[in-house]
């Protein structure tokens, strides 16, 4: 059985819901995890590095710009030679915003562009050149219903995750040959995250009915598809609440 404490977990967009249960996730595996959020957030990053290392885990948090080519270069270079050998990444950052088209600003559907799209590229990237060397690894990418399914507000949203999801298509056909483990999961629903409590009450409500995503939940999701029989991978898992209409 593969020994996890000798590799390293990198987690992008290693937020307050999801990307926290999924660094905690994979630490509890014995992954040195390397959870990253913006440079303006890097003292919630460390304070989850710290919950884990307290918790007999290994963390290290990291303030980097995903849509910083050199930043991802130099994050990705630091992590494999001087923490250990990147067997996971996972691209999580999020980007959902909604505005009517003609609302849509050019610098809006950009910057949503670079935070779901082109930031997905550049992780990708970076992380194929490193388990290339080694012919294994899981990237990971997290997209939404928006991968899908265009809906009437989310044109910068859904352009975005629908370009991420071709990605990761091109990227399994590519590597998974090699040994390299590509997968995309569409998070179809609300997840309970303190965005979804401020901006949609009534949707947070259903959490007493267990009607929208837990993050724990998602995590344990990602940890089987990682630990797959390579003779049975998953391309693409979609999660939702059972109630959640599809």
């Amino acid at each position: 059985m593969k020994d996890f404490s000798k590799y390293s977990a990198i987690i992008i967009g290693a937020g307050d819901a999801t990307g926290s249960a999924l660094t905690k996730k994979f630490a509890s595996k014995g992954y040195k995890v390397c959870p990253a959020r913006r440079p303006r957030n890097i003292e919630k990053v460390n304070v989850l590095a710290e919950d884990i290392n307290n918790s007999g885990g290994w963390a290290k948090g990291f303030g980097v710009d995903a849509r910083d080519e050199s930043a991802i270069k130099d994050f990705f270079k630091e992590v494999d030679k001087e923490v250990a050998p990147i067997d996971v990444v996972i691209f999580n950052p999020g980007a959902n915003v909604f505005y009517p088209i003609t609302e849509t600003s050019s610098k809006v559907y950009k910057k949503v562009w670079e935070m779901a799209a082109f930031a997905g590229f550049l992780t990708g990237k970076e992380a194929a050149k490193y388990m290339k060397e080694r012919n294994e690894g899981s990237i990971f990418f997290t997209g939404a219903t928006a991968s899908i399914r265009g809906s009437s507000g989310f044109s910068a949203f859904a352009s975005a995750k629908f370009a991420l999801r071709a990605l990761s298509q091109s990227m399994a056909r590519e590597l998974g040959p090699q040994g390299i483990h590509v997968a995309h999961f569409i998070i179809d629903g609300a997840i309970d995250t303190a965005f979804i409590k401020e901006n949609f009450p009534d949707r947070y409500a259903l959490k007493e009915k267990d009607g929208i995503l837990k993050p724990d939940a998602i995590a344990d999701a990602y940890w089987f598809v990682h630990t797959q029989d390579r003779t049975a991978w998953t391309y693409e898992l979609d999660l939702r609440p059972y109630m959640e209409k599809f």
